[in-house]
């Protein structure tokens, strides 16, 4: 035991662990002194109407998932990591939002989607309504409505559109134009009885009808779109993809329906058709595929279905001459049945990285303010005295001074990692930590595991990026926003005559909802 200590005990005062140029005070001075001069050109606030808005979310994406994410990115090009950079982190604002619901200390993703969409604080469980609503309760809901960013601005005359590697009925994306009490009410066929009875609409019913010109919605959920039963387009021989609506309606067909004559909507499921658009021919498109993949970062090679990074970073969206809103989201997928960390860092990198580069540092995104934030944190965490460049997977450099076993640095508070072995915590030394599909250990044992309750990180770049600039409640999120492109009701300092057009993309869910 002394032997394997000493040995750490070297590995962590070794040389070799320290970046030569590091070991020169004039590195950091000169690193100090260059952010200090970027950080004096900031007193030069742009001010600016925004032309264009993206807020990018991610689901469930913490500040340490943030910070072991650029660990990973910088480890995957061969450096120690530490020192990388993403893309978010370029931004010259950030600040902190409070996550909590308002009946919730550890939220949940609807409660904050309407938080960060609606300017609302709400219910955990609830899309798109106040906190006069109740979960599960349809006959709360009339006159509890409240409208998102995507509203204000499509009342702005702005195109609009929601991008999701989730379904595009999940809690976070649906809250840009849903009012439900139930998140879960996809279609119909999950809603009781009194609620159908007492006149609730479901979620993918309200997608089509609530604000029928959305003009690009892409993202998963298919299912809740066909009547019950029906086969999928993909799946055909799959039981657990087949329509769910009990009012036998094709909500697709009911998209085409809705859009004006003369207009031309077109219907994608598979990323193929997607890429064979001509989009200065398309007004209206709506994309769904069964279950969108996140990507696993190969740094220059991403790729996959729909609302993917490889696709989307080959597309030119066109936009009215009054501009346009979409809303963009990542799911950092953490709490399905406790997800390895591999399936959860890497996803986050697989969109951050390509997608983050096309849609805040080209030409056309000079006049946008482009916000990236989370929901909500995790219970994932990691620590445990891990010396520079240890790789961001693997163990800490140190045993319990317990059970006198081994850890990974990457640990969880509470989830499926938690295994007893002949009455005592699991030998990680036994088994394949690396593998993608090991399953960190946690401190309490649970099918899945929870939210965390800390606050999130805000980053923020472009005209009026300075207002987000310290620590404020979630739903003060999207008030900054239409402020900075005169939108909703913070209209009263600008110049109607000389506005310039607005473009909003948000994010979902955390949704990895892409667009741009």
């Amino acid at each position: 035991m002394k032997v394997l200590l000493l040995i750490l005990l070297a590995q962590l005062c070794s040389p070799s662990l320290v970046p030569e140029r590091e070991k020169d005070p004039e590195y950091w001075r000169g690193q100090a002194q260059e952010t200090l001069r970027a950080a004096l050109r900031l007193q030069r606030l742009n001010q600016n109407v925004a032309k264009n808005l993206i807020l990018f979310l991610g689901d469930g994406m913490g500040v340490s998932t943030v910070t072991a994410a650029r660990i990973l990115k910088g480890q995957l090009q061969n450096r120690k990591g530490e020192e990388s950079l993403l893309e978010m982190d370029k931004f010259p604002y950030v600040a902190l939002a409070k996550t909590y619901n308002t009946n919730a200390q550890v939220p949940d993703s609807a409660g904050t989607a309407t938080a960060y969409l609606c300017g609302v604080k709400a219910n955990e469980g609830t899309v798109g309504v106040s906190a006069g609503v109740t979960r599960d309760r349809c006959n709360t809901t009339k006159g509890q409505e409240v409208t998102s960013i995507l509203r204000w601005a499509k009342d702005g005359g702005k195109s609009v559109g929601i991008v999701t590697t989730t379904r595009v009925t999940h809690a976070t994306p649906s809250a840009a134009y849903a009012h439900s009490a139930n998140r879960d009410w996809y279609s119909d066929g999950e809603m009781p009885p009194d609620a159908l009875e007492g006149g609730c609409k479901d979620i993918a019913r309200q997608l089509v009808e609530n604000i029928p010109d959305i003009e690009v919605i892409l993202g998963g959920g298919r299912k809740y779109m066909f009547p019950k039963n029906a086969s999928d387009v993909e799946y055909p021989h799959e039981d657990k993809h087949r329509g769910t609506r009990l009012d036998r309606r094709d909500l697709v067909q009911a998209w085409h329906e809705a859009k004006p004559p003369g207009k031309v909507a077109k219907y994608v499921w598979h990323r193929r058709d997607l890429l064979a658009l001509n989009l200065s021919r398309v007004d209206f498109l709506l994309g769904e595929s069964q279950h969108p993949r996140v990507p696993r970062p190969q740094l220059g090679a991403l790729g996959g279905p729909l609302a993917s990074p490889g696709v989307l970073g080959q597309l030119e969206w066109p936009v009215t001459p009054r501009g346009c809103c979409y809303l963009q989201g990542m799911l950092v997928p953490q709490k399905d049945a406790g997800t390895p960390p591999q399936r959860m860092l890497l996803p986050t990198l697989g969109m951050l990285v390509p997608i983050l580069k096309e849609c805040c540092y080209t030409p056309r995104m000079l006049d946008t303010l482009s916000v990236v934030t989370a929901d909500h944190s995790h219970v994932f965490t990691f620590g445990g005295y891990t010396p520079r460049g240890n790789p961001i997977f693997g163990l800490a450099p140190m045993q319990s001074d317990v059970d006198r076993k081994p850890f990974t640095s990457i640990l969880y508070g509470n989830g499926p990692g938690y295994k007893i072995v002949a009455g005592e915590r699991e030998n990680v030394s036994a088994v394949d930590f690396a593998h993608a599909n090991y399953q960190a250990q946690s401190a309490v044992p649970l099918r899945q595991e929870t939210h965390g309750g800390e606050d999130v990180a805000v980053f923020a770049r472009g005209p009026m990026a300075h207002l987000l600039h310290g620590v404020h409640e979630q739903n003060y999120i999207p008030h900054a926003m239409a402020y900075a492109a005169c939108i909703g009701s913070n209209r009263a300092h600008c110049n109607a005559a000389s506005r310039p057009a607005t473009t909003i993309l948000l994010p979902f869910l955390a949704l990895l909802f892409l667009l741009c």
